[in-house]
């Protein structure tokens, strides 16, 4: 475990892992039994849990709200309407020196 002034390493976690994470959980092992023994927090557990729960995907593009989907394709769709107003812009200077 890291001394309480070092900084957490990111660490990746596979699907199966966590799915055997919370495995533990249904079968009655305490939250913080799971939590001390595999150097997780209670954060991350608890959304593992919630994931399983909910759509059985630990995939974050599965567990987005529907306002959440909707904002990151506003999202896309904003950044490609820029790029083509840019493309237009060019092309109206291009042909107006004309």
């Amino acid at each position: 475990m890291p001394e309480k002034n070092e900084p957490r390493k990111n660490r990746t976690f596979t699907p199966e892992f966590k799915s055997q994470i919370v495995q533990l959980y249904h079968q009655g092992k305490r939250k913080c039994d799971i939590m001390r023994e595999y150097d997780i927090v209670s954060s991350l557990l608890d959304k593992w849990i919630k994931q399983a729960e909910t759509t059985g995907s630990f995939k974050e593009k599965d567990n987005r709200t529907p306002e959440q989907q909707e904002l990151l394709e506003l999202r896309k769709r904003n950044k490609q309407l820029e790029m083509e107003n840019d493309i237009l812009k060019q092309a109206a200077l291009i042909l107006g020196r004309k």
